[in-house]
């Protein structure tokens, strides 16, 4: 089940995920974990990850 658009949001801002994982200061693997919804982001963290892309927080989370 997708909890997430991390993945989708990184596409559409042309970042790459090695690159995030550099600026939000976490490991490729724990990105990639988000990205591919193994695992998901505490809140706080979401939202330093919308501020990092300049999006809302609203716009990471899947809309059921």
């Amino acid at each position: 089940m997708k909890l997430n658009r991390i993945k989708l949001v990184l596409v559409e801002n042309d970042v790459s995920q090695t690159e995030f994982a550099k600026k939000l200061g976490k490991s490729f693997s724990t990105i990639n974990a988000y990205c591919s919804n193994r695992k998901q982001p505490s809140l706080e963290l979401l939202n330093q990850i919308a501020d990092i892309l300049s999006v809302k927080m609203k716009d990471l989370i899947v809309d059921n």
